[in-house]
């Protein structure tokens, strides 16, 4: 296992960050969750991500658990706040009342002391950005978390928050948790390149395309499986991904990597990006994963990526542009 600095902050964490929003998040039952956190750790992961709003502080419970008989200092615990985690109307968003609450919240399930590393789960624009910074800062001054963070934020959205805590004095966000894999790119060039410029580090989640990029959809949905049930991920299994990811599979094969492997070294590509969160339902699928760290692809090895990449835009252009003209038929038919 490899570990990157989170940007400009000293700390280090593994290429590959261990999330529990799968395994942890009601999926699967307790035992399976800590058998595959504890695995993680013994591949090397020292990084761990959860959030409180994950079966609604249940995974929380889980990692603590997963964590509890390890060395605190060897470990990366990272959480999130800002969604709903109950019906009053001070139970959601940024503003410093459930900030404080929330995190108070996260210590007591995780069973630690402090948050290395507390994300804003969302923006809020129903809070003053002023009262979010100084929230986080009162949290580092006070202890309890060491870093912060933001997940799905814009780049002019990060630019601001930095600008206050530079101007007040405020401890400034350290890192950005976006979305980012083969098919799903909007974080180029903003904000990317928002972050690179301010020193923030990136942990992108759903580097595999929630599983599409393991290839083990290629023939389809397996029966009774777990993405059986979610329409989200049942409209990505579109002809254009379908022929993309068996073309990217014949190119990973040709340089001795699984589809996986490959998908993560191309997002780890980016030395802005610090760590891609992966998940696993099982242990062993995590060998497999962890062995992507450090993969270097070679210059002829990115282009055929691109190659493919080119020709699945492309697809989507074409179907959009058929899309749009059998609209106009229709509606010059009534």
């Amino acid at each position: 296992m490899q570990y990157r600095r989170l940007g400009r902050a000293g700390m280090k964490v593994s290429e590959l960050a261990f999330g529990s929003w799968i395994t942890a998040g009601g999926n699967y039952p307790l035992e399976v969750s800590v058998a595959t956190h504890r695995k993680a750790f013994e591949l090397g992961i020292n990084t761990f991500d959860t959030a409180d709003v994950y079966n609604q502080g249940q995974a929380e419970q889980a990692v603590g658990l997963a964590l509890k008989d390890w060395v605190r200092t060897e470990v990366v615990l990272a959480t999130k706040c800002a969604f709903s985690m109950g019906p009053g109307p001070n139970e959601a968003g940024l503003s410093r009342k459930h900030v404080r609450e929330a995190c108070d919240a996260s210590l007591r399930r995780l069973g630690t002391e402090y948050i290395d590393l507390y994300q804003t789960h969302r923006f809020d624009d129903q809070t003053p950005l002023e009262e979010t910074c100084r929230a986080f800062d009162d949290l580092v001054r006070a202890g309890k978390i060491l870093y912060w963070g933001v997940s799905n934020w814009s780049g002019a959205q990060i630019a601001g928050a930095v600008g206050i805590c530079g101007a007040c004095g405020y401890d400034a966000p350290v890192s950005l948790q976006p979305r980012y894999n083969l098919f799903m790119r909007e974080i180029e060039p903003d904000p990317l390149s928002v972050c690179d410029k301010l020193g923030l580090g990136i942990i992108v989640y759903s580097p595999l395309c929630q599983g599409l990029l393991t290839g083990k959809y290629r023939t389809g949905i397996p029966q009774g499986s777990r993405a059986e049930s979610r329409d989200e991920f049942r409209r990505l299994l579109t002809p254009y991904n379908q022929q993309a990811v068996q073309e990217l599979s014949l190119l990973a094969q040709a340089a001795g990597l699984t589809l996986a492997q490959m998908a993560l070294a191309w997002v780890l590509r980016t030395k802005a990006i610090s760590a891609a969160i992966v998940g696993a339902s099982r242990p062993e699928q995590l060998a497999e994963l962890v062995a992507a760290s450090g993969v270097n692809l070679s210059g002829d090895l990115l282009a055929g990526i691109q190659k493919v990449l080119d020709r699945r835009r492309a697809a989507i252009l074409e179907e959009d542009a058929r899309a749009l003209r059998a609209s106009a038929l229709a509606a010059c038919r009534t």
